[in-house]
């Protein structure tokens, strides 16, 4: 239990760590010529990444039977709403000086911008029902059902990535490759279960059969 809240103070301390670069670079003015963007783009990719780092809990889980993991996929769950936060509020508040009207303008001439709200906006539900009590209150299947929004919401957000790069698509691309590992391997084990039920069922039936 000790090993478990040390682990989390050290990964709550580490998840903040790319943030104090990145505010100490600002305050040296090291951000480049464009520190709003520069901004922008690096929360950006701390959202996806810890939103990947999520989705590859319940794989890592069960192939190597690592099960302490699950307590830590919470804590990487809000970081990711929070860098997400961070995201928009830069967006909003630093590039858009808050203006509605432009925010909206730009959310229809340029699509992305309507993708990574879109995948903001679906993030909301699943940080406000991050604790126990919620979990409790909605039962675990309706949790379990709403927490499966974490899937698309990385979609769009690598989508996202993508329509923002326009040269250099390494990066997107290396993100879709990896989502799509951890959306496929979730794809092979929900129609590997009903298949070793089965096998599992007809095994008990001939087991019976030779026992009568």
């Amino acid at each position: 239990m000790t090993d478990i809240k040390f682990n989390k103070i050290l990964l709550f301390t580490n998840a903040l760590v790319p943030l104090a670069l990145l505010l100490f670079d600002a305050w040296r003015g090291n951000l480049g010529a464009n520190p709003i963007e520069f901004f922008l783009r690096t929360t950006g990719v701390l959202t996806l990444i810890f939103l990947v780092v999520g989705l590859a809990i319940t794989p890592l889980r069960k192939i190597f039977g690592w099960n302490n993991l699950i307590k830590f996929r919470r804590m990487i769950g809000l970081y990711a709403f929070f860098y997400a936060f961070l995201h928009l509020v830069t967006y909003s508040i630093f590039d858009k000086s808050f203006d509605l009207s432009a925010i909206a303008s730009d959310v229809w001439q340029r699509p992305f911008i309507a993708v990574g709200m879109l995948a903001f906006f679906l993030l909301i539900p699943l940080a406000i029902t991050s604790t126990n009590g919620m979990i409790k209150r909605l039962g675990g299947k309706n949790w379990s059902r709403l927490h499966k929004l974490s899937y698309l919401i990385a979609i769009l957000g690598a989508i996202h990535f993508w329509m923002i790069v326009k040269s250099d698509l390494k990066y997107p691309f290396l993100f879709a490759v990896v989502l799509a590992v951890l959306l496929g391997y979730r794809i092979y084990d929900t129609y590997k279960k009903p298949k070793k039920n089965q096998e599992k069922a007809q095994k008990n039936t001939k087991e019976s059969e030779v026992l009568s």
